[in-house]
């Protein structure tokens, strides 16, 4: 069997929004496939402390990965009967933009269970506390660098929240998340209603709602600089 396991948003939250299944999960699981080894080993040792994580088998399974290594660390689950492993994000839930994806596919077409466990995930809490459309939504991972075709994609998503009365959710290298801001103020419409959802479960968590010209008119917009944040589009 897969597991695909939450993983917390803010450092020092596990305790706080991980569910008993998780941490039963971690407790037990003798395979993992990862993002990153150093800050999974430390994730499994703060979330199971009594483990050893020298008897753990760990994968690195990241973007770069290509098929036939996603297929390959697969591999033991189809030759070790009964072994089962956890795929682990950097931070939310496996599968959505991350390369656990790539996993939970191959594992289907391997004819393996895959069983995806609650926990937090960013786009979700953002949604649900933006008081957009929670009915018809998108989500568009990482929009284009470029500025031109930033622009553009901008342009296109703020037409369909229209048209569509959908709510269009991405994201951004955090450290670019202050630019965005700006483009988005900058270049959508005024009545285009905006949710800035960052730091999602922190104590320093900022969530808001505005019309694109109610956020022109604040004496001082949020500090997004490396901050994780999800950017929500509504009509």
């Amino acid at each position: 069997m897969l597991y695909l396991l939450p993983t917390p948003l803010a450092e020092s939250t596990a305790a706080l929004v991980l569910p008993p299944q998780v941490v039963a999960a971690v407790a037990q699981l003798p395979y993992f496939l990862v993002e990153n080894l150093r800050t999974a080993r430390r994730f499994v040792k703060e979330v199971a402390p009594t483990r050893v994580i020298e008897d753990i088998r760990f994968g690195l399974i990241d973007k770069d990965s290509s098929p036939a290594q996603v297929r390959a660390a697969l591999e033991p689950l189809v030759r070790e009967p009964g072994l089962a492993a956890g795929v682990l994000s950097e931070a939310g839930c496996p599968g959505i933009a991350d390369p656990g994806a790539a996993l939970a596919q191959e594992a289907h077409r391997l004819g393996l269970p895959v069983r995806p466990l609650v926990g937090p995930s960013s786009v979700l809490l953002a949604l649900m506390g933006s008081g957009l459309n929670g009915q018809r939504f998108a989500f568009h991972g990482y929009l284009p660098i470029e500025k031109t075709a930033r622009v553009a994609a901008l342009k296109q998503l703020e037409k369909e929240a229209q048209q569509r009365d959908q709510t269009q959710l991405f994201i951004e290298t955090p450290y670019r998340n202050d630019q965005l801001l700006t483009d988005l103020l900058a270049q959508l419409q005024p009545a285009t209603r905006l949710c800035v959802a960052a730091d999602l479960t922190a104590p320093t968590e900022y969530l808001r709602t505005l019309s694109v010209a109610d956020w022109r008119k604040l004496p001082e917009r949020p500090a997004l600089h490396k901050r994780p944040a999800v950017f929500l589009l509504g009509g």
